[in-house]
């Protein structure tokens, strides 16, 4: 019995219903069109800020999928001195934080460029600069040897597992690999979009690689999307709108993995993902914008820098609640210093405090 889609005799040749995608297919180039068009007109640094926002999200989101939560703070200021920016309240990051960042801006950033094997365990070496994964150490910057058994998807408790999924076998990996890589660099009549779809799929089933499958398809998702915007500037996070419906990703990715080759059904989900990512761009540019309009509107009036920096940390999502002796933490000061920067903001009307009195007093923004 063929458990799973690689196992079917005309693997790769996948087929879908071109009839049943194209209205999704349409709205996601519409949304496309008005995001990217709301963007252009906000000039350059507005842009600069909303990409940053966007990037950071995704790092954040793809990580987390995974079950790994990366410091906000690490990696938006990693991203913005890879990207030249400037940015209020940089702080340093590890190498886990870098390396993930260099793999999502190499693939963004240079998204017209071919993918070649060095490529892929360039990203592959820039996940597990350690040469491990937690506690163990693994295969780095090479296909997986499953030298331990097959990889597998399993849930559940020992003796009691389901195997969700089990990938082809190690040793036909350089043909599966070599294969993929030809379609993905010459495949040029497939709309960029459909190709995301089918790339996501294509390369998670192969699983080539000891860990890190699932944050490097959604980096190449990432890839072929920003070709398909024509720009390496993000603005709306496909892993963001993946971790929201993190359970319904892995269902529908089960589901066409033991299918046949008809995957019509995964394209279908595969964009209205993209649909809801698209519509929930509007945050991140209601951010950006409030985030402009709040400078603009404090123009002359006096911040010093402890201020300014903790001002930002709020406006770009303060992770928590805002109390004296984080401020005081943040700003390297005393609390006694912060206790009078939180206050002097307070009667500026530019900070409140919440409700919750004595030691649990925190601050947010009028």
């Amino acid at each position: 019995m063929k458990a799973f889609i690689y196992q079917q005799d005309n693997w790769p040749n996948f087929i879908w219903k071109a009839d049943e995608c194209i209205n999704l297919l349409s709205e996601v180039r519409n949304l496309q069109g008005r995001v990217l068009g709301r963007m252009d007109s906000l000039g350059f640094d507005l842009k600069n800020e909303a990409s940053l926002e966007t990037l950071t999200l995704d790092v954040l989101k793809t990580s987390e999928i995974e079950g790994e939560h990366l410091n906000q703070s690490q990696v938006r200021s990693s991203i913005a001195r890879k990207l030249g920016l400037e940015i209020a309240g940089s702080v340093d990051s590890g190498k886990d934080v870098d390396g993930i960042v260099e793999m999502m801006l190499d693939a963004t950033q240079n998204c017209f460029k071919p993918l070649s094997i060095e490529r892929l365990f360039d990203w592959h070496a820039a996940l597990f600069p350690t040469g491990r994964s937690g506690m163990h150490k693994i295969t780095v910057a090479n296909w997986r040897t499953d030298s331990t058994g097959p990889m597998q998807v399993v849930s559940g408790a020992m003796g009691k597992e389901k195997v969700h999924f089990q990938a082809p076998d190690s040793s036909i990996l350089p043909r599966e690999m070599s294969q993929f890589l030809n379609w993905f660099n010459t495949d040029n009549q497939l709309d960029p979009v459909i190709k995301a779809a089918i790339a996501h799929l294509w390369f998670v089933t192969i699983h080539p690689f000891e860990d890190g499958n699932g944050r490097i398809a959604r980096a190449l998702t990432d890839m072929l999307l920003a070709r398909s915007d024509k720009s390496s500037q993000r603005f709306y996070s496909m892993s963001a709108q993946i971790s929201r419906e993190r359970k319904q990703y892995y269902g529908a990715l089960e589901r066409t993995q033991k299918g046949n080759l008809d995957i019509t059904n995964w394209i279908k989900w595969f964009l209205l993902c993209l649909i809801n990512a698209l519509k929930s761009t509007e945050k991140i540019l209601n951010r950006v914008l409030f985030k402009a309009d709040f400078w603009n509107r404090h123009a002359k009036t006096v911040i010093n820098e402890r201020q300014k920096k903790l001002l930002n940390k709020i406006l770009d999502g303060f992770d928590g609640k805002l109390t004296s002796s984080k401020w005081a933490k943040i700003a390297k000061c005393s609390r006694d210093t912060a206790i009078r920067d939180i206050n002097d903001l307070i009667n500026k009307d530019i900070l409140i405090k919440e409700k919750e009195g004595g030691r649990s007093t925190n601050y947010q923004l009028k």
